[in-house]
């Protein structure tokens, strides 16, 4: 039995008994309850102490327990007998597998071994092996929270539909790479190629298509062979992530530009919805290009998923916070961004005592250095016209329409478009029916600048 099956068997569970979400915690305290790991060695590397962790267990027993008194079983689930119950619920739903096991790769193998002759690389992945998985790029995931409809989008366009190109699109930090971390971790079974590029790290694309056809051949080729690359995505299930795209792109220009030494991957994105196949890529970005747009949303095979703001303030939790009713406000407060509340949250413990409802009397929205530095990479990426369109929002100092801008700027219809388009493809743009403003937090950092005369406008 996979770990994907573990967990999906277990999220039912969670949803169907007390209709909680299902964290990317409840996997870790999972897979160390299977191999009988004290609360102590599970809560090791995680960011919670053994106690919440023993809490947490503690929930899933009673989820157990709830499932095998409708199944006819009285006997109390606990720690020392958690994996029977899990074999005993498992083996009802036609699931089959012995409680010996070994966790290797975020994956869990059940066989019918004993420990000691259990083979010790029977879940390595290699080359030589019909599945390859290569995962070093991707996040670790310390806590998931919602985007359960996100979750359901992805699977149905991947697993379901079959399409090719998928762009996740959102602010830095919004939680882009965690939500695709967490479809692979619930369907990695599903796939037999899958291969997470981080193009802050490397942008060779050449790279990508080599390790996909050395996955399945033995010798080592020099230069890339797209026949017989999309031959594999033809033969094979596979999945390719390119994270940070927005590296391929152009600063001063508009969004979506690539600069002329990556053009092979604007190419190379056309030839992933033209060819036929069966695999599936993933963009994770900051911005869109022309490729990632779908020109039929029912035909065409181009998929969007932008990412807004959180609203559950469940990720404010274990952050050392205070006053838990005023928690919604602060996740408003900051767009639900997972990346900026982590900031905030340590800026209130640190200099608020904890206590939310402090900060928020104060009536200021602060911006860290971290953001601070973020932010100014991000307006050092925009068109002279971009930067223009801004100050004059800023300036006019509420939501304005294109005919008001226009007039402000003196500009032409075409010009404003542009700009305003290429705005909105970077998610700086806040629309609201036919008027404009910008986004809360950024609004602030440009305010801020501006006050300081610092606008970092080159």
């Amino acid at each position: 039995m996979s770990v994907t099956e573990v967990l999906q068997l277990m999220e039912n569970l969670l949803q169907k008994h007390d209709g909680k979400n299902f964290e990317d915690l409840h996997k870790e305290i999972i897979a160390g309850l299977l191999q009988y790991k004290t609360y102590d060695e599970i809560a090791e590397g995680l960011k919670y102490d053994p106690e919440y962790v023993g809490t947490v267990s503690r929930d899933l027993y009673k989820i157990l327990s709830k499932e095998l008194r409708e199944l006819g079983e009285e006997e109390k689930v606990k720690k020392s007998n958690f994996v029977t119950k899990i074999e005993k619920i498992a083996n009802h739903y036609q699931y089959s597998f012995q409680s010996h096991n070994i966790i290797h790769n975020n994956k869990i193998n059940f066989c019918p071994y004993t420990p000691q002759n259990c083979p010790q690389d029977i879940n390595k992945t290699n080359i030589t092996n019909s599945c390859y998985h290569n995962l070093k790029f991707a996040p670790k995931i310390h806590k998931f929270c919602d985007r359960l409809w996100e979750l359901d989008q992805l699977s149905k366009y991947i697993c379901n539909q079959n399409i090719p190109l998928i762009s996740v699109l959102g602010l830095s930090g919004i939680g882009k790479s965690y939500l695709v971390k967490r479809f692979i971790d619930l369907n990695i079974d599903k796939f037999e190629v899958i291969i997470w590029q981080n193009l802050k790290v490397s942008k060779g694309l050449d790279e990508v298509i080599n390790e996909v056809l050395k996955a399945q051949k033995s010798e080592v080729l020099k230069t890339s062979d797209f026949c017989q690359f999309f031959e594999i995505l033809r033969e094979k299930k596979c999945l390719i992530i390119f994270d940070n795209v927005e590296e391929l792109f152009a600063s001063g220009d508009f969004s979506g530009q690539f600069k002329p030494e990556f053009c092979e991957y604007q190419n190379f994105f056309k030839m992933m919805t033209e060819i036929e196949h069966q695999s599936s890529l993933i963009v994770i970005s900051q911005e869109k290009c022309t490729e990632m747009n779908s020109l039929d949303k029912e035909l065409y095979p181009v998929k969007c998923l932008e990412l807004a703001g959180l609203t559950n303030t469940e990720l404010l939790r274990n952050m050392g916070l205070k006053d838990e009713d005023c928690w919604l406000n602060l996740v408003n407060l900051y767009q639900g961004n997972p990346v900026y509340l982590q900031e905030i949250c340590l800026l209130i413990r640190d200099f608020y005592d904890g206590k939310v409802s402090n900060f928020l009397a104060e009536n200021t929205l602060q911006i860290t250095s971290n953001m601070l530095g973020k932010f100014n990479s991000l307006f050092n990426r925009l068109s002279s016209q971009e930067k223009e369109v801004i100050c004059a929002i800023n300036k006019l100092n509420k939501p304005v329409s294109r005919d008001e801008l226009s007039s402000y700027l003196n500009w032409s219809s075409w010009d404003l478009m542009n700009s305003l388009k290429s705005l909105k493809s970077r998610f700086l743009l806040l629309q609201i029916k036919s008027q404009f403003d910008l986004f809360p937090v950024f609004k602030n950092y440009v305010n801020s600048v501006i006050a300081q005369g610092a606008l970092p406008l080159q």
